[in-house]
């Protein structure tokens, strides 16, 4: 029989619970400042190997090492280095045939000693795959079967009992980090690299250049700047992004923008284009990143802006209303 649940005692200080948590994160932190002045001898050859891997970085452990390894597998490869996590009762049943000799095996245990990983070491040594391993023993099997060795230091657990994984999970999966982060630097990886791996969600939209937004084409509000406002007026209300570009010799001359119209509303139909254009326009490039349009474009406190190229060439038109349907923040 499952043994009767406890009341709650709502006696019980905050403080004390927030002491509880201030100690376990304190001694998680110490763990990850000791870590950073020990790294182990083998990472900086380890990140060399995987450099120079033509496969993929195959990653594995078991319980929480196996929820870390799911991680750090996912962080290299979403960071330039192919990576795959496989789970290694899986492996013993016929996933073994994802890991071939192009590959790296990255495994993982805190005691060294987990018997689920055995067939992947053995895996590793019959087909002379680089082996990394991640233990706090240096002496343990797995440490010893590795071709290089990713030595945690051997800290106490942050939990209460000295027991739960708390204090290894967290140096495992700030070392993975170190590895990704150290083989971004290798790869200079760039965060036009990094919005490839990244195309949904928020990470993707802020990541998203104004060329891939903006509308070009038949969509173009453009004019010749001898154009007269009637025509001004009809190409705006046809594109309806509220501006309008005038052109000389295929380059930005001037902009008019709603604005622009509402000021010059005295005799407007008797003036012409350039009369009522700004001939110093805020113009935004294809290259410059969404986020940034967004700023120009709050900051200026206006709704659109024209795209040009270096030499001033009407290239496309920005609404803000295309960024936020983007996700842009």
């Amino acid at each position: 029989m499952p043994r009767k649940a406890e009341p709650l005692d709502n006696s019980l200080p905050s403080e004390t619970m927030l002491a509880t948590a201030r100690g376990v994160l304190q001694t998680e932190a110490d763990a990850l400042a000791h870590l950073a002045a020990n790294l182990p001898p083998d990472f900086a050859a380890a990140v060399r190997r995987i450099l120079t891997a033509k496969g993929r970085v195959i990653v594995s452990g078991i319980g929480k090492s196996g929820h870390i390894g799911r991680k750090i597998a996912a962080t290299l490869a979403s960071t330039g280095t192919p990576a795959q996590f496989v789970h290694p009762a899986e492996a013993s049943h016929g996933d073994l045939g994802m890991v071939t000799p192009a590959d790296i095996c990255l495994l993982i245990s805190n005691s060294g000693e987990t018997t689920e990983l055995r067939d992947l070491v053995y895996h590793a040594q019959r087909f002379s795959i680089p082996l990394i391993g991640i233990s706090s023993r240096d002496g343990s099997t797995l440490m010893q079967a590795a071709d290089y060795r990713l030595t945690l230091p051997n800290l106490p657990e942050a939990c209460s009992i000295g027991m739960a994984p708390t204090t290894s999970t967290t140096l495992t999966l700030g070392l993975g980090d170190a590895l990704a982060v150290a083989l971004m630097e290798e790869r200079h990886f760039l965060p036009e690299d990094f919005r490839i791996y990244h195309p949904g969600g928020k990470l993707g939209a802020q990541m998203t250049r104004v060329g891939d937004l903006m509308h070009k084409g038949a969509d173009l509000p453009v004019l010749e700047t001898d154009s007269g406002m009637n025509d001004v007026l009809l190409t705006m209300t046809a594109r309806g992004f509220g501006i309008a570009g005038l052109t000389r010799d295929g380059l930005l001359a001037g902009v008019i923008t709603d604005g622009d119209l509402r000021r010059n509303m005295d005799g407007l139909m008797q003036r012409t284009a350039m009369d009522v254009a700004n001939k110093s326009p805020i113009t935004v490039g294809p290259d410059m990143l969404a986020p940034e349009a967004l700023a120009v474009l709050n900051d200026r406190k206006i709704s659109a802006l024209l795209v040009v190229d270096d030499d001033k060439r009407p290239l496309g038109v920005l609404h803000i209303h295309d960024l936020l349907r983007a996700g842009v923040m």
